[in-house]
């Protein structure tokens, strides 16, 4: 495959999706919403090292993006479930690669 250089800008499609996925967490949270909507508290036993106060703010920042959409029920007591988007879903193909690769690179440093 061929790649061109690539100019840095504001407008850098790496950085965007950098910007909008980057982190300790957002990849995990998008990866554990890829097949069903989910409470934060299920959220949380998926995820068990974030912090409830990290796992909010994550969710906000991916909600903010358009990553992900916040469902709120309207009832008593609250419940709220988050799910990807449709511009949430077309990131699961990079995480899908981000997987191959971190296990082929786990294969050839233990396995060589």
């Amino acid at each position: 495959m061929k790649r061109e250089k690539l100019k840095i800008t504001a407008r850098c499609p790496i950085k965007t999706t950098t910007d909008l996925i980057g982190g300790k967490w957002k990849l995990l949270i998008l990866f554990q919403l890829a097949l069903e909507p989910l409470r934060p508290s299920q959220l949380k036993r998926l995820i068990p090292d974030i912090s409830e106060k990290m796992l909010i703010q994550e969710l906000k920042a991916l909600t903010d993006s358009n990553l992900v959409i916040r469902k709120n029920f309207g009832e008593i007591p609250p419940r709220v479930e988050y799910e990807l988007t449709s511009v949430g879903h077309k990131i699961m193909p990079l995480i899908d690669e981000m997987k191959n690769f971190a296990t082929e690179y786990e294969n050839e440093l233990f396995n060589s």
